[in-house]
């Protein structure tokens, strides 16, 4: 008998509930189905990392990942009956988009008397699942890791070693080629794959995680995880990282736990309130506020070339087209930047590093989002403004970060590299003037804010 097991956002073998599930009942299918919806709402640093995620995962299963094109509500039913399936594994979706999916495929295989069998999730405690004292879902995040650490996770499925060796994977035969994914010109993607994913965590697990708590938050230091990426694309799971950390004591652990919570945060966020993905959960300023037309588009385009003629900001949206990622601390600033000194709506900027970004996750990416514009469940102080000048001199002190990635302010020694237009013209000739002044747009928001409080 053959199960098909349905990757999605769990490209590994290893600790993945709903592919044990399927090799319980006999050999499995491994069944890839690439919708061209999403592949042409992608950017396309995602369908290039995604085509060389499929090509390692095929690799894994001995070049027997059966990939085929077109609109899953067709495609795997159609697969279903050309194998004889017994059934469909999946690990549950639960953002509206797949939520939306999941059922229609599920309708559409019970005429062939093939049921969808949901097992696990792309996170350690599925949306939902967390409920505070009157049962309804938690709006403020310190109480939800609270519950959520108390709720607890399984233990990770075998390894993709133990999985490999025990799982049969059967020839599907013919199947559809991955459409090029040529990587943007200038960019340069981080190797993709389950291995790659376990590779990074060890190096985080040998050295940067016991200084993860007090350099997170520096840009200039190679103290991050990177692994939003491997996470959005499942190929490597939080349980596995929760399971890691749980032998570890120390801010480092407890401060990368309280991140991953923070993912599990907005996922369940978005559960609960779909239409948080286009719409503010709460408003905080009137319309009136919001620059339009040619305006907002010449606005937009500076802060995404990096022209704004502020160096951290600038160096972060740099580093966004330079490698389809940037640091969190810098995600922050600019998307602060982009609404309370432009004035420019969240939404464009969310859909902008939706475009760009390689981890591209709607419930992270749009509810952070929400997070900086103070309109979302458990928002920043709506009155919080990011200054780009100190939070350039906080964290990014000698100003390595910012030299990194602005090569016309290679030359400008020590701190005055985040206040360029304080030296002559001629210190750094090519770099932008400044499109806005901070401390004026800043009192603008302070006073739209308080419009409405």
């Amino acid at each position: 008998m053959t199960a098909i097991h349905w990757f999605r956002r769990d490209l590994r073998l290893g600790d993945n509930p709903a592919l044990h599930a399927a090799a319980g009942t006999g050999d499995v299918l491994a069944l890839y189905v690439l919708d061209p919806r999403l592949w042409a709402s992608a950017g396309a640093p995602r369908r290039a990392y995604l085509a060389r995620s499929l090509a390692a995962l095929d690799a894994q299963t001995g070049g027997r990942l059966l990939v085929r094109q077109g609109d899953p509500r067709q495609v795997v039913p159609a697969v279903a009956r050309e194998v004889a399936a017994t059934a469909v594994h999946v690990a549950a979706s639960y953002e509206p988009f797949g939520r939306r999916r999941d059922d229609a495929v599920e309708w559409d295989l019970e005429d062939a008397g093939v049921p969808l069998v949901r097992t696990g999730s792309p996170y350690a405690v599925a949306p939902g699942r967390v409920r505070n004292g009157s049962g309804g879902d938690y709006k403020v995040f310190t109480p939800f890791r609270r519950a959520w650490s108390e709720h607890g996770w399984r233990p990770p499925a075998p390894d993709a070693e133990t999985t490999a060796a025990t799982v049969t994977f059967v020839d599907g035969g013919r199947g559809d080629p991955v459409p090029d994914a040529p990587v943007p010109a200038g960019m340069t993607l981080p190797e993709a794959g389950e291995p790659a994913a376990l590779a990074r965590w060890a190096e985080m697990l040998d050295g940067p995680l016991t200084r993860y708590a007090t350099e997170r938050d520096r840009p200039d230091l190679d103290s991050t995880s990177r692994l939003s990426v491997p996470l959005k694309w499942g190929e490597i799971h939080p349980r596995t990282l929760l399971a890691d950390l749980a032998g570890r004591g120390g801010d480092g652990a407890e401060t990368f736990r309280s991140q991953i919570a923070w993912r599990e945060f907005h996922a369940d966020v978005l559960f609960h309130h779909p239409s948080a993905r286009r719409e503010s959960l709460t408003p905080v300023v009137p319309e009136s506020v919001w620059v339009n037309g040619s305006t907002e588009q010449d606005l937009l385009d500076a802060w995404a070339a990096g022209r704004t003629g502020y160096p951290m900001v600038d160096a972060g949206m740099r580093q966004l087209l330079a490698e389809g990622w940037m640091h969190n601390r810098l995600r922050m600033l600019v998307a602060s930047f982009l609404v309370k000194d432009l004035h420019v709506r969240w939404q464009r900027g969310a859909d902008h590093f939706l475009a760009w970004l390689v981890d591209g996750d709607v419930p992270q990416n749009q509810l952070n989002w929400q997070w900086v514009a103070g309109t979302g469940r458990d928002a920043s102080p709506y009155f919080r403004v990011f200054n780009p000048v100190t939070q350039g001199v906080k964290f990014d002190p000698a100003g390595r970060y910012v030299r990194r990635w602005v090569p016309e302010l290679r030359d400008v020694p020590g701190r005055a590299v985040h206040e360029p237009w304080k030296l002559p013209r001629s210190a750094a000739p090519d770099y932008p003037d400044r499109i806005v002044d901070h401390a004026t747009e800043r009192a603008v928001s302070l006073g739209a804010y308080h419009s409405l409080r």
